[in-house]
């Protein structure tokens, strides 16, 4: 995108990521602004975390301690609220539904970018820019979504709900880097930065989660079957559960979750981790989303995962079908989770993804 204005919105969080892409941009010659989002934390006193990981006091501190140094304006916008109904709402209700959200994913959708456009439209600012690993690259006439250099980094996975418009305006500074790199960068400019520790969940600890789901959700106790049918024990609700998990079952032995059963409120194991029951080739989405804004109309080669961690797998995307997209996976994937998001591929370039139905077979 061309444009003599050189404005762009940087989204601060005060770590090593986005301090180093805001000191890149200034380098570069854009005029950045830096703004750091406040979201919420979940106000319990049995959460360990008294502050959102994302936006910590001290991370704001930091964020705004580098902007005066580089002279750049620096501003802090309250989200809570919306942090509240956007993000922890969504969690709860699709766990009370027997499916695993990833909060990230749509904090990044509904959230992170629409604020960081909202405000570059109001500081009259042509681009916004994150410390995300990824890359773009304008290719007959489309933005496509491309794999970072740094592939133990790359975070296309959290981005597949990007629109054009939104590509188009978006700078990705770290996306040629490895992390060793940016920290490197870091040193060098005696850039301060939070060194906290990452977790699953920025909102609730790791350890508080177990309270989070009985104080927010209840206990909804229920069967737990193997898969000849034989019940073996009771959970406490579904909610508690997801697909593979093993830890938390209190069976007396090893098993692992294959299934959450919602209409009979039954969770299905089984005692081998290898099982069939655990592995599905064939994938249903719904919410999809194609970076380039056009679905394809006939079967397509790709590859794909399912959760972030995994291994990009060969697959077949098949056209939209009943509103639902279709993955075949050529070798059965583990622990296939609806909530979860399946995002693919073609070589280095993320088409797009959408999220696990429950419609599988």
């Amino acid at each position: 995108m061309e444009t003599k204005n050189k404005k762009v919105i940087v989204g601060l969080s005060g770590g090593v990521d986005s301090s180093v892409a805001l000191f890149l941009l200034k380098k570069q010659g854009y005029q950045p602004i830096g703004v750091s989002l406040k979201f919420s934390v979940w106000p319990s006193k049995k959460n360990l975390c008294r502050e959102n990981l994302c936006c910590t006091k001290e991370s704001f501190y930091l964020a705004k301690k580098l902007c005066q140094r580089l002279n750049v304006p620096y501003y802090l916008f309250d989200c809570q609220k919306e942090f509240d109904e956007i993000v922890i709402n969504y969690f709860i209700k699709e766990l009370k539904n027997a499916r695993t959200p990833n909060p990230c994913i749509v904090c990044n959708q509904k959230l992170r970018f629409p604020k960081l456009f909202e405000l570059a439209k109001k500081f009259n600012a042509s681009f916004i820019s994150t410390g995300h690993y990824a890359r773009k690259v304008l290719k007959s006439g489309k933005w496509n979504l491309k794999s970072a250099f740094d592939k133990s980094k790359d975070q296309t996975y959290f981005l597949y709900t990007l629109k054009q418009n939104q590509l188009s305006r978006i700078i990705f500074p770290l996306g040629d880097l490895t992390k060793e790199k940016v920290k490197e960068i870091a040193k060098k400019e005696k850039i301060e930065y939070s060194k906290r520790e990452s977790q699953d969940f920025c909102f609730v600890a790791n350890q508080s989660l177990i309270d989070f789901l009985r104080l927010e959700i209840g206990e909804k106790p229920g069967p737990i079957y193997d898969l000849k049918g034989k019940k073996l024990g009771t959970h406490q609700g579904l909610h508690f559960y997801t697909i593979g998990q093993r830890k938390g079952l209190n069976l007396g032995k090893r098993y692992w979750v294959c299934a959450l059963d919602k209409k009979r409120n039954a969770l299905i194991v089984t005692d081998n981790e290898n099982d069939p029951a655990l592995f599905k080739k064939e994938v249903y989405l719904k919410n999809y989303n194609f970076i380039s804004g056009k679905a394809p109309q006939k079967p397509i080669k790709v590859l794909a995962k399912c959760r972030y961690r995994q291994n990009l797998a060969k697959a077949t995307l098949y056209p939209i079908k009943n509103k639902l997209l279709k993955i075949i996976f050529e070798k059965p994937q583990k622990a296939v989770t609806p909530g979860q998001s399946c995002v693919f591929y073609q070589n280095d370039i993320c088409l797009g993804g959408g999220i696990i139905s429950e419609k599988l077979s």
